[in-house]
């Protein structure tokens, strides 16, 4: 059994798996595609880190292969549908920098507290500046933490052994969860306006981008202090270079910035802003973790036979039991990363109700493919929630999942439903037209007929005239192409929904331009 162990993966890596019983092969040669097509039949199993992209034409020509490893955590370099199409299990490692960040986290926050950069430097340079780099105390002061995975909480336990008090946000993680760690759980809005030192601890969505603008940057405590090790685009560089210049805040660390590498920012010229080049997971010790953590997972599955714990694509499920859920896969996901955008506030609990022809077989791949979707919006990295960890992660934010089988179809030979408890009670439902046509045919009680891919603008109404038009010419001046539209509701003239296709996402300007229309109740804009 033979591995090919590319792109410098560490020597540790290397060891394990030969101990395992498996032939390590290292090659750290610049491969290109046709040179990995020219060699990878002969192969099991690949391990990469981000240097070499593992596309379709390679997973086509790898007759022997059964697994792929990406010793990290993002797997854009992989292509994740070829793979699963071809029965290959894709497997990162997303524990592997949780210490890295979390370190990288309290590195800058006491740094920030202290000067210590900037004493540092003048001092090099022959300035002894003891009274002008005054500095504060972490004990006492608020650190409010947005994100509470496994950073953000590892975080919180480090700053609590300063003796701050922390608290957070995370519409993944129930208050009790939150409790839990130590961490008071509040809105989005109170963690921003009472923190001492506000860090970011989530991932780059379309929900998340410019996050931390003008107007959150207003509402934080004068002289408060910023930290992001999460990804760059959270904080809009612009406001807060407006907010550190005039003396709002009382300084910044960045890890990470909207576009990468930089080594020019009007940032830069600002003597209470700390940066650094991404260096969150840049520690010899998660360098080695993840490499390490993707050899198990290798001996695991091609030597003993096991399920891998880290897989991100499907995890291997019995062939009787694939052949019936793979269809529903899809939509099931496709309805968790819907449900997951619509739905607002703190999640306590999710119900997924299968009727119809799902009710004879085993539906636990269906919850977990909902759960994934439903989770990896908001997780801290991309490619951190798999097939596997799902059920986990939604545990340890205290959500409690309900899986329910019904015998009646109504009008459909089987039906997936969801529904999310908040602060209130948000369900969709979703089908196949024909084996392999899905289908959302519910949203919040209304029927409608989306297809679910791409953008699509959700917006809820009241059931009246110049409503539908006007937030379509919205739309059509903005140049925004319209792919399809339906309209639900369930009585004339009351309350109403559209659900709106567009070939290209809406911009926040085009958000707030449809909500002023009168009729409005909301929008949001849904990306899957």
């Amino acid at each position: 059994m033979k591995v090919l162990v590319l792109d410098n993966v560490s020597e540790k890596a290397v060891r394990i798996l030969s101990e395992g019983g498996i032939e390590a092969v290292v090659n750290n040669n610049k491969l290109s595609e046709d040179d990995l097509c020219g060699i990878i039949s002969e192969y099991a199993g690949v391990i990469v880190r981000s240097a070499t992209k593992i596309t379709a034409p390679v997973i086509a020509a790898a007759k022997s292969l059964k697994i792929i490893g990406r010793a990290g955590v993002g797997v854009d370099n992989i292509d994740i549908p070829a793979a699963t199409n071809a029965g290959v299990i894709v497997v990162n490692a997303p524990d592997g920098n949780t210490i890295a960040a979390t370190e990288q986290t309290m590195a800058l926050m006491l740094g920030l507290a202290r000067n210590l950069p900037q004493a540092h430097k003048d001092l090099k340079e022959g300035k002894w500046m003891r009274k002008e780099y005054l500095g504060v105390e972490l004990r006492n002061k608020v650190l409010g933490i947005v994100g509470l995975g496994r950073i953000g909480t590892a975080v919180a336990k480090r700053a609590q052994a300063f003796e701050m008090k922390t608290i957070g946000y995370d519409p993944m993680v129930s208050p009790e969860a939150a409790a839990a760690n130590g961490i008071v759980f509040q809105t989005l809005e109170e963690v921003i306006k009472e923190a001492d030192f506000l860090t970011l601890h989530i991932p780059k969505t379309k929900e998340s981008f410019n996050l931390i603008n003008r107007e959150s940057l207003a509402m934080m405590k004068d002289g408060a202090r910023i930290i992001n090790v999460a990804r760059g685009g959270i904080v809009n560089e612009t406001d807060l270079y407006g907010a550190l210049k005039g003396g709002k805040l009382g300084g910044a660390a960045l890890d990470v910035f909207a576009v990468e590498p930089t080594t020019d920012s009007p940032l830069f010229e600002l003597n209470n802003v700390i940066i650094a080049p991404h260096l969150g997971a840049s520690t010899r010790e998660a360098q080695v973790n993840v490499a390490l953590d993707v050899a198990e997972e290798f001996v695991n599955v091609l030597v003993k036979g096991e399920m891998a714990a880290n897989a991100v694509n499907v995890a291997p499920i019995k062939p009787d039991i694939l052949a019936a859920v793979k269809p529903y896969l899809a939509l099931a996901e496709k309805l968790g990363k819907m449900q997951a955008q619509l739905v607002e506030g703190s999640v306590k609990n999710i119900r997924i109700t299968y009727t119809g022809e799902l009710v004879q077989v085993d539906v636990s791949p269906l919850t977990v493919s909902f759960l994934k979707g439903f989770l990896e919006s908001m997780a801290e990295e991309s490619g951190s929630v798999n097939f596997v960890n799902a059920p986990i992660l939604a545990k340890e934010r205290g959500i409690t999942v309900e899986e329910i089988k019904t015998v009646g179809t109504g009008d459909y030979t089987a039906l997936i439903s969801a529904s999310t408890e908040s602060a209130e009670v948000m369900e969709i439902a979703g089908t196949l037209f024909g084996k392999d046509d899905p289908r959302i045919v519910m949203v919040d009680g209304f029927r409608v007929d989306v297809v679910p891919f791409g953008n699509i603008l959700v917006v809820p109404h009241q059931d009246r005239p110049k409503v539908a038009g006007p937030v379509a010419s919205i739309v059509g001046e903005h140049d925004l192409n319209i792919a399809g539209m339906q309209v639900g509701r369930k009585s004339v003239g009351g309350k109403a929904i559209i659900m709106l296709a567009i070939d290209t996402a809406a911009s926040d300007e085009v958000l707030a331009e449809i909500m002023r229309v009168d009729g409005v109740l909301d929008v949001k804009m849904v990306t899957l």
